[in-house]
């Protein structure tokens, strides 16, 4: 067995096939850190027989360092974790991603032209509308939904211009809104509205209104 090396940097990822052999050091004297993520390969093939039916075997990769920022975005949200829809979401993104750009092998693109499921996406959007606080799974949607994984995925966006986590967020926003309009402390506003922290909901109230909670409940 040949031996071939390869350098990484900050920012790309070391992606390795099952079962293949690898090891690695530091290119410079001050040493190096990685994070890691093992994406099953039940997961892997369940994700594109969802995505693009008919797929047949798993994308092998014919280098292992790619530059992949579907793959760097699903381990920022793993490593926060963020709420389920998130990562599952992410988690789709980064599969597809790698199957089409760093595959040997790669899968199909999914079919985009198929008639969506106005009813199915109406039915994930009651969930999340009356469940907005909870933390909801990718597989707990489709039930309710009654369709296929990859589906609200693509026709969530496609019937509504947000991805399911995204129109969760936005619940949870106005909700927090309307608790501090009411006076009530950032911080059991974040709670109440289903955000992490306090820290959770101001990252996002600011981005999305342009003020912190704290000033806008004063306001």
């Amino acid at each position: 067995m040949s031996i071939v090396r390869h350098v990484s940097a900050a920012g790309l990822v070391m992606a390795f096939n099952p079962d293949e052999p690898h090891d690695g050091q530091s290119a410079v004297h001050q040493g190096y850190r990685y994070r890691m993520l093992h994406l099953g390969e039940d997961l892997v093939r369940k994700v594109l027989a969802d995505a693009a039916p008919g797929t047949a075997g798993l994308p092998l990769f014919g280098t292992p360092v790619v530059d992949n920022p579907a793959l760097a975005r699903l381990h920022t949200a793993v490593a926060k974790n963020a709420p389920r829809l998130v990562v599952e979401e992410r988690l789709t993104a980064a599969v597809l991603a790698l199957s089409r750009h760093a595959s040997t092998r790669p899968a199909p693109l999914p079919d985009r032209q198929g008639r969506m499921d106005l009813e199915a996406m109406a039915r994930a959007r009651n969930l999340l509308r009356q469940r907005f606080v909870d933390n909801i799974s990718a597989d707990e949607l489709t039930r309710t939904a009654g369709c296929s994984r990859f589906t609200p995925y693509r026709g969530f966006r496609a019937a509504y211009g947000f991805a399911p986590s995204e129109y969760q967020r936005d619940l949870r926003l106005r909700r927090a809104r309307a608790l501090l309009a009411e006076g009530m402390a950032p911080s059991l506003a974040a709670a109440e509205a289903g955000f992490a922290n306090q820290a959770h909901l101001t990252r996002w109230f600011t981005r999305t209104y342009g003020v912190t909670p704290a000033a806008y409940r004063t306001a």
